[in-house]
């Protein structure tokens, strides 16, 4: 009995000390850099997104934050090193929603699963579709594209920026939910997509908002739809999806901080709350809005179902299109 009394207080003390370093451990979180890793090359939109999240997020912890670019495998490269990572807040993933709910289901990784090999911080922003034809498509609307790809089987053809891209499954969500013929057409790219649809060369594909907006504005493509629950404020004129008869479709991407499993309790409290800071900033919003994004104030509970609700979505959309995985 007096052994069994000395190993518990033993274990007692050691917990108790494991506590107490823990403790220091957080207070004083974080007193060096802190690394976000973003899994897209230098200049794209969710690089130069995270990169001025990263000013705001470094200001409101006191220390630098660095970004560092690990591109590759559609972002999973990135959001891997972050699953594996030593869980105490100093290497954080900058996620864009593809590589999360997307990417792991096309090309059939192992490498992590999104459901559960991460903590959540919490959401930074949104990001919504538009639905773009070219000028010399005769449908105006949703409906008259259904229509039309329904009255002409071979003549609907859509453009992504590859196979698996989410404006590729964006588009098989609508084929299916439609029930129409069309066509997919895989580019290397965004760019060179949106020039055959101005050219007339395929008929429509989606886009985000911030680069689909000069092309509306000049006239060079036309808005369908956007893909949102809630119309966007920059296309007010434009309806959702949702209006234009398709009831259960909404599509939005999104960015989201994120965090190696078992992190610490005071230190996902301290991110959750620095987060909640850059959300609430007026220049940050500002900075935002004029890139063509919505803040989002979400925590990370509401990131975890927005993974899980999403990753079941898409593996659906990619089993019924039959899109081939590796």
């Amino acid at each position: 009995m007096q052994m069994k009394s000395l190993l518990r207080a033993s274990a007692l003390a050691m917990a108790m000390c494991a506590a107490a370093s823990g403790a220091q451990a957080s207070d004083s979180y974080p007193d060096r850099p802190l690394r976000l890793l973003v899994g897209y090359a230098p200049g794209g939109p969710v690089d130069t997104t995270a990169r001025v999240f990263a000013k705001y997020l470094g200001d409101k912890l006191g220390q630098t934050v660095v970004v560092e670019n690990r591109a590759g495998a559609s972002g999973m490269i990135a959001s891997d090193a972050a699953a594996k990572a030593t869980p105490d807040g100093y290497l954080l993933s900058f996620a864009a929603s593809p590589s999360l709910t997307i990417s792991p289901l096309v090309q059939n990784s192992k490498l992590f699963d999104p459901r559960k090999d991460f903590t959540p911080i919490g959401m930074v922003v949104d990001y919504t579709n538009v639905l773009l034809i070219g000028p010399q498509i005769p449908a105006k609307s949703v409906s008259e594209l259904i229509d039309y790809a329904k009255a002409h089987p071979d003549a609907v053809s859509f453009g992504s920026a590859g196979v698996g891209a989410s404006n590729h499954l964006s588009a098989e969500l609508l084929k299916l939910q439609a029930d129409a013929p069309m066509l997919h057409v895989p580019y290397r790219g965004n760019s060179p997509a949106m020039m055959d649809v101005v050219s007339g060369k395929i008929t429509f594909m989606f886009d985000i908002t911030s680069t689909a907006i000069p092309f509306i504005k000049s006239g060079k493509a036309r808005a369908l739809a956007v893909t949102s629950r809630e119309r966007n404020p920059e296309l007010p004129d434009v309806p959702t999806m949702i209006e234009a008869g398709l009831k259960n479709y909404e599509v939005v991407g999104w960015y989201a901080l994120m965090a190696p499993p078992k992190l610490p309790e005071p230190v996902r409290t301290r991110l959750a709350n620095a987060l909640a800071d850059v959300s609430q900033d007026p220049a940050f919003r500002k900075a935002m809005v004029d890139g063509g994004y919505t803040v989002d104030e979400g925590d990370g509970k509401a990131v975890q179902a927005r993974i899980e609700r999403e990753y079941a979505m898409w593996a659906d959309v990619i089993k019924s299109a039959n899109i081939q995985t590796n």
